[in-house]
């Protein structure tokens, strides 16, 4: 669940302050650009699953700090 969150609010583009706390800010943050970049043609409704297959689907293209993101997580 913890994931699914944390990729949810990373894709909907929330506002730090009122939906990430700590930690979780500078974790959106890292991959920002890497969702944008890579995930785009995924519509803000496809789902938490589509965008987590897709930041998988190009992990080795991530930047570091957005692997390191998904290290921690667990994903």
């Amino acid at each position: 669940m913890k994931n699914a969150v944390l990729i949810a609010l990373l894709l909907s583009g929330a506002s730090a302050s009122t939906a990430l706390a700590g930690d979780r800010a500078s974790d959106e943050a890292a991959c920002r650009s890497d969702v944008r970049r890579f995930c785009h043609q995924l519509h803000p409704d496809a789902g938490d699953n589509a965008f987590l297959s897709c930041l998988q689907a190009y992990r080795a293209r991530l930047s570091p700090k957005c692997r390191k993101v998904l290290d921690d997580n667990g994903v």
